[in-house]
């Protein structure tokens, strides 16, 4: 997949295609790629030279654009259930510290096969050994924006100083077509100024995303506050780090004060319903408060050890419907606006609005085919395609998926990779981290 062949011209003709445009028009169209971008998007599409696809059974639908993860984390799925944050974080650091770049590689391979096969084509990570990460988004072709995980060098087991790290990933990385490098403070619990500073100063050097951690729990934040006398929002504020480009993961617990300033400084936020819900952060992230304020939302999964799913189509279920009951209304954050969020406000979020996000002429061919005849997607009317996404498709429903126009699920089968091969060595990465679990 990571090869520079060259692909064939296609039409996806008479496809039901969810534009997302800027109409958001569900429409009965033609669909033409060529060399990995949009081309004809409407009726009759020009077919020289290309191969032509019957897509007449299927609803062209963009990719899902997945806010936060740490997709290497596939092998300890269920290792530290029923916990809290706290008692979550015991275990997972405990077994982080025997991890080895070829267990990375193995877990990152299984993490981006199960997003595919969901229609996922775009990811924002935060780990380390990061590079392992990068290998298996070059071999399964999904496209990685990979976050080195930085923090202050007393607390971290990698080898030299995180932020030199994240600069040598960056630098090695930095060129690759799918590949986009960056660096990712882990959270206030772990970083001081000095190393939130740093993580800045590289990424404004390099013309990186910043991503990290920020006010997920109650006693994250009140932790915070009794150590430097501010809530964790308005102690970055101070400092300077706040600003453009950056992606701030959960932001739970945040004041209106807090809100005010996110939308302000730029920052988006990836909200992450599945894992606040299971991990008991309690309270509910303010989603619309932040999208009034002007902050760009997407919609993250957080890792298998937390939600314990990567499936885009069941966060954003459960996104939509804990907005609504929280706030006591049903007119909470549509059927539409759940869709926004999980293709053209996570792409917004990426800085990638004018490549991702949409079916537009222009734009990279990122996109799945849902079948038209799944059960989950009936009535398979244009005027319900929208709410059957938001609210009962799953993952069995999508054939095919394709980025940069190049098939990367096929009859859902992986195009990059063999299944029985990944899971092999899933497996065998388990058996070795579970028998290090803390009892």
């Amino acid at each position: 997949m990571g090869g520079s062949e060259r692909e064939p011209a296609r039409v996806f003709a008479g496809a039901l295609v969810v534009t997302q445009d800027a109409a958001r028009r569900v429409v009965r169209a033609d669909v033409r790629v060529d060399e990995g971008r949009f081309t004809h998007v409407g009726p009759a599409a020009p077919r020289e030279g290309a191969e032509v696809v019957d897509a007449s059974g299927y609803a062209l639908v963009p990719g899902f654009v997945n806010l936060h993860t740490h997709v290497a984390m596939h092998p300890l799925r269920g290792i530290a259930d029923d916990r809290d944050l706290a008692g979550f974080l015991e275990t997972l650091f405990a077994v982080d510290a025997r991890r080895t770049e070829a267990d990375v590689e193995a877990g990152a391979r299984a993490g981006i096969a199960e997003m595919l096969l969901g229609g996922t084509t775009s990811f924002l990570d935060l780990y380390y050994f990061e590079d392992a990460v990068a290998r298996a988004v070059d071999a399964l072709g999904i496209r990685g924006f990979l976050g080195w995980a930085v923090l202050d060098p007393e607390f971290t087991t990698q080898h030299g100083k995180p932020l030199d790290n994240a600069a040598a990933f960056i630098g090695r990385w930095r060129n690759h077509g799918r590949v986009t490098p960056l660096v990712a403070p882990q959270g206030v619990y772990v970083c001081g100024s000095e190393t939130w500073l740093g993580a800045r100063a590289l990424a404004e050097r390099e013309r990186t995303l910043v991503h990290y951690h920020l006010s997920e729990t109650r006693k994250e934040v009140h932790d915070h506050e009794a150590k430097t006398g501010r809530r964790p929002v308005d102690w970055l504020e101070e400092i300077g780090f706040l600003g453009p480009q950056q992606v701030a993961a959960h932001a739970v617990w945040l004041t209106s004060q807090e809100i005010g300033r996110l939308g302000q400084r730029g920052v988006a936020v990836a909200h992450c319903a599945s894992s606040n819900l299971k991990l008991a952060s309690g309270g509910v992230a303010p989603i619309v408060e932040l999208r009034a304020a002007g902050a760009t939302v997407g919609i993250g999964t957080d890792s298998v050890a937390s939600n314990n799913s990567l499936s885009m189509l069941r966060e954003i279920h459960l996104a939509g419907l804990v907005q609504k009951n929280h706030r006591w209304d049903a007119t909470a954050l549509s059927a539409q606006e759940l869709l926004d969020l999980a293709t053209l406000d996570g792409a917004r979020a990426l800085g990638q609005a004018r490549d991702l996000g949409s079916i537009e002429v222009g734009k990279r061919a990122d996109f799945s085919l849902f079948r038209l005849d799944h059960p989950t997607l009936q009535p398979a009317r244009p005027e319900a395609l929208v709410s059957h996404l938001a609210y009962a498709a799953n993952d069995e429903a999508i054939d095919s998926v394709f980025v940069d126009g190049r098939p990367v699920v096929e009859d859902r089968r992986l195009a990059g990779g063999d299944w029985n091969s990944i899971r092999a060595a899933l497996a065998a990465a388990a058996d070795s981290l579970w028998a290090a679990r803390p009892g």
